[in-house]
């Protein structure tokens, strides 16, 4: 499973980056405008600041909803850096500009999906990823867990080579169920990758190990 970070807080990528188990990072123009990046020149700077710390994919979300305009924004993401991904909306000009990247060759993340013919179309256009957010299906009391759970079993029926970015992920428990699911990657806050090294009997076994070194070695 690939971890991640949903942000485009500079020092919060490095952080994952030095943890050693960063593998990409998703942003979209909301988490931009968080850190105060706005102006297309320095947004697009800031996107190839991202793919100096990581080594992996990061996606780049497109603000067009047109066809022509997505293509524009999309080539021009594309070309700032080997590692950007274009990350393309969920609606029907969307997935035409999913087929034509795929069929240039430019990697493309399927983002505001929440439901599995959505992620059924976003395959069948070649998207590299596809990004459910289990979060805001969470928030409507719908199962998000289960529309990774059903996008999976479509995608290994027919051998999609589509990977399933689980997005909008809160919280440790939302990593560790993606994890049982089977979906390929998640993206979600520092927090809900750090939540998982903590366990109250580490510590305690840990405090315990300390205190028996320093009786033995005072």
């Amino acid at each position: 499973m690939k971890f991640f970070i949903d942000t485009a807080n500079l020092d919060q990528i490095r952080e994952a980056q030095q943890l050693g188990v960063l593998d990409g990072v998703t942003t979209n123009p909301s988490l931009m405008a968080k850190e105060g990046i706005t102006g297309k020149e320095n947004i697009l700077k800031h996107y190839v600041d991202i793919c100096s710390i990581v080594e992996g994919d990061v996606s780049a979300e497109v603000v067009s909803t047109d066809f022509e305009g997505m293509v524009k924004e999309g080539e021009e993401l594309a070309a700032l850096h080997e590692q950007i991904v274009v990350k393309v909306p969920m609606i029907k000009d969307g997935v035409k500009a999913l087929k034509y990247f795929s069929d240039k060759g430019i990697k493309t993340n399927c983002t505001l999906v929440f439901s599995p013919g959505q992620a059924l179309l976003a395959a069948k256009a070649g998207a590299t990823y596809v990004s459910p957010f289990i979060g805001r299906l969470d928030d409507i009391s719908t199962d998000g867990l289960n529309l990774i759970a059903e996008i999976r079993t479509i995608y290994d029926n027919y051998g999609f080579e589509t990977q399933i970015l689980a997005a909008s992920v809160r919280h440790t428990m939302h990593v560790i169920d993606c994890a049982k699911i089977g979906s390929d990657v998640m993206t979600g806050p520092l927090s809900a990758i750090e939540g998982l090294l903590k366990h109250p009997l580490t510590d305690i076994g840990l405090e315990k190990f300390l205190a028996d070194y320093k009786k033995g070695n005072s």
